[in-house]
């Protein structure tokens, strides 16, 4: 099977950030299919405006230079997608495949991707990583005229435009049913947990502490990911302030990067922390992640108070079972319930640190209820939520879908409906 792969923001291991699309493609590959990986470069490795082809662990990747970061404004970042979009759908479209596979965010990617999918005459599967545009409008991003009508006639058009949709959350999904989308075309796959690359020695772990002389063998409350506005990781900095006057000895790291780093290491030299309970460091490669990980207590996953949120399918949350690593997160919704079922973690109170803080620390003194957490942890990545398995059913879908004929366009199917 020929995939055309349409990710605008993929990433490699050598690169920082969420790696499921590598992850997933190269096992594409390794089941005996040909991936042809439509991407942006944005890091400033690649100049100009010409396509670039690499061969990455058997992937074709092709690359476009498109400048991006989260520093920029909503309206900058929008005029990323639509450039993208814009040159990709052309490139696409003119590649051999038997099924165009395309995964947001941004939403934009369907542009391409229907290009491509009604230029070949193949269907499209289409991957919904976050619910656009309800998290853009809730985030106040999509406020100038005709946004929002214009972005929810794009999330139709992508879904009645795709033979099978793919969502990475039971919310994410029952979102996809909800603009009328037979519910048995839509598949649930999440995140997922590499385990392998997670199984690393103690003196991985051991190595990156004794490099960092404020750790020693102390706990370690760690948040590996983006410092954007919707993650809100000022709030690790007030638990790390609200925990001082209870465990002085606890540990808190930030690891990564984004448009809130100064903010967040302003709040906590604010609240007094910094460098003493509460520390900042730049990205690492994915490559390096498992050491982090490894050498955690605790991981976290964060976000502000944002119901439209609670549908995230958040790598690092995966990362942490994958490294067998209990969790603590501080908002509500399906990982939060995963959490209380399994005993894998903690859910923390988003609206007062105090209580959070009294609640981690007594989690992290509890031998016997971090032990059952890391097991969890551990169980729910092999079984449940496991790399190998995950993929094989999104194989399966794209399987399925080239298998039949292309969906209808979305004015046929409203036209079946009397509109």
């Amino acid at each position: 099977m020929r995939i055309t792969y349409i990710h605008q923001y993929f990433i490699t291991p050598e690169m920082a950030g969420g790696t499921r699309s590598y992850e997933m493609a190269r096992r594409m590959v390794a089941a005996g299919h040909q991936v042809n990986m439509i991407a942006s470069r944005t890091d400033g490795k690649l100049s100009g405006n010409k396509w670039v082809r690499e061969k990455i662990d058997g992937i074709d990747v092709h690359w476009l230079p498109v400048p991006y970061n989260n520093s920029m404004s909503y309206m900058r970042r929008i005029l990323a997608f639509i450039s993208f979009a814009r040159r990709a759908g052309g490139y696409a479209a003119g590649l051999d495949a038997d099924v165009v596979f395309a995964t947001s965010t941004p939403l934009t990617v369907a542009i391409p991707a229907v290009k491509a999918s009604r230029r070949r005459k193949v269907p499209l599967v289409f991957e919904v990583r976050d619910l656009w545009p309800e998290l853009p409008i809730a985030m106040g991003a999509l406020n100038f005229p005709f946004a929002k009508p214009v972005a929810r006639y794009l999330e139709k058009w992508a879904y009645f435009n795709s033979a099978q949709v793919v969502g990475l959350s039971p919310g994410m999904c029952e979102g996809v049913a909800r603009t009328g989308y037979p519910a048995d075309q839509i598949h649930c796959i999440p995140n997922s947990c590499d385990t392998a690359t997670f199984d690393v020695s103690a003196e991985h772990g051991k190595s990156f502490r004794n490099k960092r002389p404020w750790l020693g063998e102390r706990p370690l409350v760690i948040y590996a990911g983006t410092f954007g506005k919707i993650n809100g990781v000022a709030y690790l900095a007030e638990l790390a302030a609200a925990m001082r006057p209870l465990d002085p000895e606890i540990r808190f790291l930030a690891v990564g990067g984004g448009a809130e780093v100064d903010l967040v290491r302003a709040r906590a030299r604010e609240l007094g922390v910094l460098g003493e309970n509460f520390f900042i460091e730049e990205s690492l490669p994915k490559a390096e992640v498992p050491a982090l990980f490894n050498a955690a207590t605790v991981s976290t996953s964060l976000f502000i108070p944002l119901e439209a949120m609670w549908h995230n399918s958040a790598n690092k949350f995966f990362d942490a079972l994958a490294a067998s690593r209990p969790l603590a997160i501080n908002y509500g919704g399906w990982q939060a319930d995963v959490l209380r079922e399994t005993g894998a973690g903690v859910v923390l109170d988003h609206g007062d640190p105090v209580a959070a803080a009294s609640k981690l620390r007594d989690f992290l003194h509890d031998e016997a209820a971090m032990k059952r957490a890391r097991d969890a942890s551990g169980s729910l990545a092999r079984d449940r939520f496991s790399r190998d398995k995950l993929a094989s059913d999104l194989i399966h879908v794209l399987e399925r879908a080239a298998s039949e004929r292309p969906a209808p366009s979305m004015r046929s199917h409203l036209a079946g409906k009397g509109a």
